[in-house]
């Protein structure tokens, strides 16, 4: 687990866990005449050509706007789709006036379509100039040499743990223009009507457990919490009693270890034993969020960004809290990063552009005054307003749930990972196999079809 013994001021917004393949791609680009001694031979071949493709996959960002010749680049992402398109152009507007040289062509494409057109693109060789990415889909693109490395970077102004997120092999590739974590929240009218106390930031999952049961019996249409029996749940609950999908190295799959039964079983139970939450079957084809807002679900885990459509949707009184832990704490971490082709003749512009959108404090003023999300920076002064805001009344647990991030097990086959984790939990919530069955067959078959480093 990824632990921060300081709490800055950060920041948030979904980016939806949806991960593609990529097919293969080069990152060869002419670059400029090298100016190092000549040699003679393939040696001397071999390596100037190394020479070229490092230089043209490589910009350096401290020198970003210096050159004053007109240029338009292309800018393609997926997050503004749907609400947040006005505060993006408003964005780029403002940047236009900072940096009158630079054109930025904006093109806005909703997720479900980004990224099957985004592998098409770069496999082709005609990807935007930089483009967005979320954290799941970042390794695979960056490993693929398909994103140019930034350097001169000044670190100062970002998070340290959203930053480090797109760094491989001590070479950044992005840089993140926004970090989201996930919070309990809790419906404090059930919690008043079953007579026990609202839940804090110490609590264990033994704590939530016990209250989830006083709200279950409450009614038969009532439940006590929701938490989706899936991969990107059971990462985060393992590393709450100390586990891991994999281990330190990324060399082996851990996914059947002590820990991760413990962390599963947990779950499972909570479905199959207790019903504290309910099955597919009592859901009745109703999501999470909807059974939340409807005032029959006491607590469910998810993310910040569910506070605009909990206060438009929720006639009860609600809160947060800091998720429950086991042995420990841990809570989700999401980022999408902004990153610069690497075949791009544009990089220089792109990275202004991009560094520009992540890290400035205008930028970061206008999605915080847009409510769209919160950027990845330490500017105390900019995020301050984020806690005025309510409901909820304890915001502040967004930021104490900082020093618990946790950031997903990321290689290049996360998806089928991701796949093969959920299908077996999914068997053992249904009643199909055991739980301990569930993560050995999970095991066998990820070792069997998943190539790790």
């Amino acid at each position: 687990m990824k632990k921060r013994n300081l709490k800055k001021w950060l920041a948030v917004m979904m980016s939806a866990v949806m991960v593609m393949s990529m097919a293969g791609c080069g990152s060869s680009e002419t670059a400029a005449e090298s100016h190092a001694p000549a040699e003679t031979g393939s040696k001397a071949a071999e390596e100037g050509t190394a020479e070229e493709s490092k230089a043209a996959e490589t910009v350096d960002v401290s020198a970003q706007g210096d050159a004053q010749e007109a240029v338009t680049i292309t800018y393609a992402n997926f997050n503004a789709s749907g609400s947040n398109e006005e505060t993006l152009q408003k964005m780029y507007e403002a940047f236009h006036e900072e940096y009158p040289n630079i054109t930025v062509t904006i093109e806005t494409i909703g997720y479900d379509d980004y990224f099957t057109q985004m592998q098409t693109r770069v496999a082709g060789g005609t990807a935007p100039d930089c483009y967005e990415l979320n954290i799941e889909n970042f390794a695979a693109y960056a490993n693929k040499g398909a994103l140019a490395e930034l350097t001169g970077i000044d670190t100062s102004g970002y998070d340290e743990t959203a930053l480090s997120a797109f760094n491989v092999d001590g070479k950044q590739y992005g840089v993140p223009g926004n970090f989201s974590n996930v919070v309990l929240i809790y419906n404090k009218d059930l919690f008043d009507q079953a007579q026990i106390e609202y839940p804090s930031d110490d609590w264990t999952w033994d704590d939530a457990l016990k209250a989830a049961e006083a709200i279950r019996a409450l009614d038969e249409n009532t439940y006590g919490i929701y938490q989706p029996i899936t991969f990107n749940e059971f990462f985060k609950v393992a590393a709450q009693y100390g586990g891991s999908i994999l281990n330190e190295d990324k060399t082996a799959f851990t996914i059947n270890s002590p820990e991760n039964l413990t962390a599963a079983e947990m779950m499972i139970n909570k479905v199959t034993e207790s019903n504290v939450q309910p099955s597919d079957e009592q859901m009745g084809g109703m999501g999470d969020w909807d059974l939340f807002q409807s005032g029959r679900l006491g607590m469910i885990p998810t993310g910040i960004w569910a506070f605009s459509t909990f206060t438009e949707g929720c006639d009860f009184a609600w809160d947060i809290c800091v998720e429950p832990g086991g042995t420990q704490k841990a809570t989700h971490f999401f980022s999408n990063a902004l990153a610069v082709n690497a075949k791009s003749d544009k990089k220089e512009a792109a990275a202004t552009w991009i560094n520009w959108l992540a890290s400035s404090d205008q930028s970061a003023q206008m999605r915080i005054d847009a409510g769209w999300d919160l950027p990845a920076i330490n500017n105390q002064e900019v995020l301050s307003g984020y806690l005025a805001i309510t409901p909820p009344e304890n915001r502040q647990a967004v930021f104490d749930s900082l020093d618990y991030l946790v950031v997903a097990p990321i290689i290049e086959d996360y998806s089928l990972m991701s796949d093969i984790i959920t299908d077996k939990l999914s068997m053992a919530a249904s009643g199909k196999l055991s739980v301990k069955d569930a993560l050995d067959q999970a095991q066998s078959e990820c070792e069997a079809q998943i190539t790790l480093k």
